[in-house]
């Protein structure tokens, strides 16, 4: 969503106007889960995807609509065996999405500021099109077109913000904790949350082809080394941040940064860097800890960590020798393999081959 978000601030700036399409709703398997959204400017510019290319040029020819006047939709695709070549989702799931054009009145440069800085922050917009709310650490700011109504919204945005969610939320369900709301009107939440931080130590030369693929990824990327002359912006021209310190100083001087959603990759090979920044890691919040070295190195790694008090729950949580067995050589192909290893640690993802795996490609 970053980019579609920072797109989206942009045509609001230059005056472009343009309709955004987000999947409210999902059943069964399918591309892509509540939130992602699709821009479509009035010229004919598409930004973005809800469904991976399935129905695309459907919610294009809707959204030219809606810029033309009509009121937001919202549509629903499935797919079933006899209408295998028709319009909709291959996969076999069913999406709903809606349709609505974006105002001047939705402060989009407000919620692309606040995502670069990493405060999270949700927007909330009623599905018949009516008013906006933003929710976020800056406090509540727009309205809905009453207050009721505005603090039932901002209590459900909250709510579905500290969880990360997606989706649509109606008065006296339960999702806003039963406050007043005007139950016909369905309102859509979209949570945005800072980019996921993928914390580099030791600036080999895996490192490299890691922050680039990282920062493809949608990762903050901060590259750390103790030698200044490994850690350059001309050696890591994609990393939001590249660090000349070493790295137990800098995890505990940026400790309160890390979060389930952070990855750690140390790829120093030396244990007077690796040893420290592993064990302030493994006692953090941070979802993903992975150290390089062979077997040899694993287990002298893990009897210097001991000796620095790492519990065995800590050292259970340790993927070392970090990555997945893709058979790979070279720096690259080793940067694809860690990768592989931290998506499917985040996303709770087997790590099988999809022949291997029988039910829906994509978790519902």
């Amino acid at each position: 969503m970053r980019h579609v978000i920072d797109q989206a601030a942009a045509w609001q700036r230059s005056g472009t106007r343009f309709a955004i399409a987000t999947v409210v709703r999902t059943w069964g398997s399918s591309p892509h889960g509540p939130g992602a959204s699709m821009l479509v400017s009035e010229g004919g510019r598409v930004v973005g995807s809800v469904s991976a290319g399935c129905v695309e040029a459907e919610v294009c020819a809707i959204a030219e609509d809606v810029l033309a006047g009509a009121a937001p939709v919202l549509e629903r695709w499935g797919i079933g065996d006899e209408d295998a070549f028709a319009v909709g989702l291959t996969c076999g799931g069913t999406i709903e999405v809606l349709v609505r054009e974006v105002g001047a009145n939705v402060p989009l440069g407000r919620i692309a500021a606040d995502v670069e800085a990493g405060v999270p922050v949700a927007l909330v917009t009623p599905v018949d099109g009516r008013g906006c709310l933003v929710v976020g650490r800056g406090g509540v700011s727009g309205s809905l077109g009453d207050p009721s109504t505005d603090r039932a919204a901002a209590l459900a945005a909250e709510g579905m913000l500290a969880r990360g969610a997606n989706g649509l939320v109606a008065g006296g369900d339960g999702a806003i904790d039963g406050a007043a709301c005007a139950p016909e009107r369905e309102l859509l939440v979209q949570s945005f949350a800072s980019r996921p931080r993928l914390l580099i130590f030791g600036a080999a030369e895996v490192a490299r082809p890691l922050a680039d693929v990282g920062a493809t990824l949608g990762y903050r990327v901060t590259v750390c080394d103790a030698r200044p002359a490994f850690v350059t912006d001309e050696r890591f021209p994609r990393a939001d941040d590249v660090v000349a310190e070493r790295p137990d100083r800098w995890f505990r001087a940026h400790e309160d940064l890390v979060d389930a959603a952070t990855a750690v990759c140390v790829l120093s090979h030396d244990p007077r860097f690796d040893v420290p920044v592993l064990a302030l890691a493994l006692r953090s919040r941070a979802g993903y800890v992975g150290a390089m070295g062979s077997r040899r190195t694993h287990e002298d790694r893990m009897a210097r960590l001991r000796t620095a008090g790492a519990t065995d729950a800590e050292l259970a949580r340790l993927r070392s020798p970090i990555g997945l067995d893709l058979g790979g050589h070279g720096p690259e192909e080793t940067a694809v393999s860690i990768l592989a290893e931290i998506v499917a640690v985040r996303r709770g993802g087997t790590a099988l081959p999809l022949t291997l795996r029988t039910g829906p490609v994509h978790a519902t």
